[in-house]
């Protein structure tokens, strides 16, 4: 029977480039990649080669085609009768996150894609399991927490190591890598108020010598390339046979949880009653097994790390082009002390403003998976039956014209504000079902408030003191996605000193290839 499995899993492998040719040939699949026209679909394979046209950009493509349908809803058909919805409807978000939540966990499909990486951590679980890892966690969110948090581990991190290794960028007129600076920051961080664990990956010095967030960069990828894969049998072929990338996920992931062993076993010898961080929380708990620990911090450093240095990377290009974005926010800063603390950055509206700008046209989370549990219809009248994926895209509803108008494509922070009688901007929050960015309904984000302290902290204590400038004046980021989204090939910059608070290098002539 093995062997049966394994000769048609080759077969699939040797037969499936043909198919594609085949029909890539004849029926003439989308070849424009602005194409906004509705995917074709035949019989068996549905619209399986538009969408592989489409592979590198398929949240510009999905933006493309929900947007043609009156309820922003699209069922996508693909091989072998697998159907798949993707929508950008807020009452349907909001029937998916809130209220019919039960029907729609996480699921087995996407559950299994993840095991190996994520095993049962919080983002790869449903139930009981679920609830259990959220309230425990939700004690590291408190206000205390944050406030100990932005003293002892944001401020610490940003003059100590964030701010010296801009300022010898800048004093040397060299080019520099801002995604990956921020990726380090971001994961120092998280390792460090999560774990009480300091992995130094950001250093003046920027060498990749951290074996351990480097495996953890590799799984991200490779794991979320198992999720495109149109035919899983691919990858599950390439596991059994310890080949490609599959192999690297393996060296990958076994580097990640032997690191993440050694950071446990340490704690539980550490541990006292005044421990703290998220994972004294845990091992005081003699029940919970080790191998599950590990699931649980391999979670928290993938939400911590990826998502607040996406939003950062994207919402320094749209300042270094938007110049008049940029002297609001530097009016802001100039208000607060000359190092800012819990209390400034919380009450800075703008910035948070323009933060939440950013991540509505480029959300770190581009779109989300759910596996239904039971047949269903959607408030919109899309039939969904048990066992289908139904996904909701954050990326796409930022770009829809009956959302936000129809400068929607437009960086535009002002649309999250409005001025009072004395002139001053007070913030003015979107419903969540319309700004999914950081979830809704019982599975919002526990992080959302830290992680915009985080943001703000980092663009106060950056901006005041240096410009971004992108060391290609046609540079255009090209958006990508793993698990959480990316700048392909990073976001090459030169760092300016100020000399003033208040000054701002021109940048009209960057504002024009500012695409959205």
């Amino acid at each position: 029977m093995a062997e049966l499995e394994l000769f048609l899993s080759w077969f699939l492998l040797i037969l499936l480039p043909a198919i594609t040719l085949t029909f890539f040939f004849f029926f003439n699949t989308s070849k424009s990649s602005s194409s906004s026209k509705l995917p074709k679909s035949y019989p068996l394979i549905g619209s399986s080669f538009t969408f592989l046209a489409n592979f590198h950009r398929h949240n510009q493509w999905a933006t493309e085609v929900i947007s043609i349908y009156p309820t922003n809803t699209h069922v996508l058909h693909l091989f072998g009768g697998f159907r798949i919805v993707i929508t950008a409807n807020p009452e349907n978000v909001k029937h998916i996150l809130k209220d019919n939540f039960s029907n729609y966990p996480k699921g087995v499909a996407l559950g299994n894609i993840l095991r190996d990486f994520l095993g049962n951590g919080i983002f790869n679980t449903d139930g009981a399991n679920w609830k259990f890892q959220r309230q425990i966690s939700s004690h590291e969110f408190n206000t205390k927490s944050l406030r100990k948090f932005i003293a002892d581990v944001v401020k610490t991190e940003i003059f100590d190591r964030l701010v010296p290794v801009l300022s010898m960028t800048g004093e040397k007129s060299s080019e520099i890598d801002l995604q990956d600076i921020l990726q380090r920051f971001a994961f120092d961080n998280i390792c460090k108020i999560s774990f009480g664990y300091d992995p130094s990956y950001l250093s003046l010095a920027l060498e990749k010598s951290t074996e351990f967030a480097i495996a953890f960069e590799d799984a991200t990828r490779i794991s979320s390339e198992r999720i495109s894969h149109m035919i899983h049998l691919v990858w599950k072929i390439k596991r059994f046979l310890n080949i490609g990338s599959e192999k690297r996920l393996g060296q990958a992931i076994a580097t990640i949880r032997e690191s993440a062993r050694t950071i446990i076993r340490q704690k539980k010898q550490e541990l006292n009653e005044e421990a703290t961080d998220l994972l004294s929380r845990f091992v005081k708990d003699d029940n919970l097994e080790e191998d599950f620990v590990i699931d649980i911090v391999i979670s928290f450093i993938l939400a911590g790390q990826d998502t607040t240095s996406a939003a950062l990377t994207w919402f320094f290009w749209l300042v270094s082009c938007h110049p008049q974005v940029e002297k609001e926010i530097l009016k802001e800063i100039n208000q607060t002390a000359h190092e800012a603390g819990y209390d400034d950055v919380k009450d800075m509206v703008y910035i948070h403003a323009a933060l939440c700008e950013s991540m509505r046209l480029y959300p770190p989370v581009p779109i989300d998976s759910k596996e239904a549990a039971s047949d269903d219809v959607l408030p919109d009248g899309t039939v969904v039956k048990k066992g289908m994926r139904v996904s909701y895209s954050p990326y796409a509803m930022g770009r829809m014209e009956n959302l936000w108008g129809t400068d929607c494509n437009e960086f535009r922070p002002e649309r999250w504000l409005e001025r009072d009688n004395a002139d001053k901007f007070s913030f003015v929050a979107k419903d969540s079902y319309v700004y999914p960015v950081f979830q809704a309904g019982p599975r919002i984000c526990l992080g959302k408030e830290m992680a915009f302290l985080q943001m703000k902290m980092v663009a106060v204590e950056v901006l005041r003191r240096f410009q971004v400038v992108p060391v290609a004046n046609d540079f255009e980021p090209i958006f990508v996605s793993y698990l959480t989204s990316k700048m392909k090939g990073g976001f090459p910059v030169k760092i300016a000193k100020r000399t003033t608070h208040n000054s701002v290098v021109s940048g009209d002539f960057r504002l024009a290839i500012c695409q959205h």
